[in-house]
């Protein structure tokens, strides 16, 4: 295997590039107006991408919005990534909650209704 990454499919991919980058500090890596890959400086080599879902190489049998799915981002402080997704205006589906396997866990959507598992280690008491 060469290369491994995850796409979503978008009605506005600018918007959700937006969305992720603001709240996961995200960078563009390629970008053109139907498709974007993601990078994040602490994983260079993890790509996340946003398609727009009305491209032609997106079969419309697929094309309709996001079910069944939820991405999942580990992050240093889930706190302030609740704290961001508010600021967006994200709809929260869950706020931070301990899970009984270690990790403070929140979920969100994106702009498409994409479900964002987004969670930390848990602080040590």
């Amino acid at each position: 295997m060469n290369r491994a990454f995850t796409n979503i499919l978008s009605s506005d991919v600018n918007a959700s590039a937006n969305f992720y980058q603001e709240l996961l500090g995200m960078k563009r890596h390629f970008d053109s107006d139907w498709f974007v890959i993601l990078t994040h400086a602490n994983l260079p080599n993890l790509e996340f991408g946003i398609l727009d879902r009305d491209n032609a190489i997106v079969p419309t049998s697929v094309a309709a919005a996001p079910q069944g799915v939820i991405i999942t981002f580990v992050v240093e402080d889930v706190e302030a990534i609740f704290a961001k997704a508010q600021s967006l205006g994200a709809p929260i589906i869950e706020p931070p909650a301990d899970t009984p396997y270690g990790q403070r866990r929140m979920l969100v959507k994106d702009p498409d209704g994409t479900i964002i598992d987004v969670s930390s280690l848990m602080k040590s008491q």
